[in-house]
């Protein structure tokens, strides 16, 4: 099931870090926000942690490195060894670029997926319980909206309420 959300029209990045840090001294959580660019402070502003898919990406650059290693250790020498000029059978500096490309795969590929989940940009995926759409055609251009969630943060009067002390007029439900 969709959250319900309050959707805040709001028209300068001030404006936006400022109501940000208002409601988060509030005590509201999992606030979000749409921006045409990027906000420097916006994270703080807005409770956001840390994103995890760095960690993921680091862990599967080593996963892939081991198995890039294993895979030619056990090919060169026990799936089909050949003995050539006396080198041994696990050479590992020949490895070294397969290794280096293995991490560098998977790492890329977590990577890439990580952000499609994290995102929730899988396509078909629904947001709001309607097909994703962009509320308003401006925030693509110069304008910002702040998302409060309305089950764990209060009811829509309270937040419309709190939001219009803020300074914030313009509101859409989704």
């Amino acid at each position: 099931m969709a959250k319900e959300m309050v959707v805040a029209y709001i028209d300068t990045p001030e404006q936006l870090l400022h109501t940000g840090l208002k409601c988060r001294e509030r005590g509201w959580r999992e606030l979000d926000a749409l921006m045409p660019y990027p906000v420097h402070g916006f994270e703080q502003a807005l409770g956001i942690r840390k994103s995890w898919i760095p960690a993921a990406a680091k862990t599967m650059l080593v996963v892939g490195a081991l198995l890039g290693f294993a895979f030619q250790a056990w090919t060169s020498a026990t799936d089909w060894p050949i003995n050539v000029g006396g080198k041994p059978l696990v050479s590992w500096p020949a490895f070294i670029p397969v290794v280096f490309e293995c991490g560098v795969l998977l790492a890329g590929l977590t990577t890439f997926f990580a952000l499609l989940y994290a995102g929730r940009l899988f396509p078909g995926k629904y947001m709001f319980g309607k097909r994703r759409t962009v509320p308003d055609e401006r925030l693509t251009n110069d304008r910002f909206a702040l998302l409060v969630p309305v089950e764990i943060n209060g009811s829509r009067d309270q937040i419309e309420g709190f939001l219009r002390e803020c300074g914030i007029h313009e509101f859409d439900q989704e």
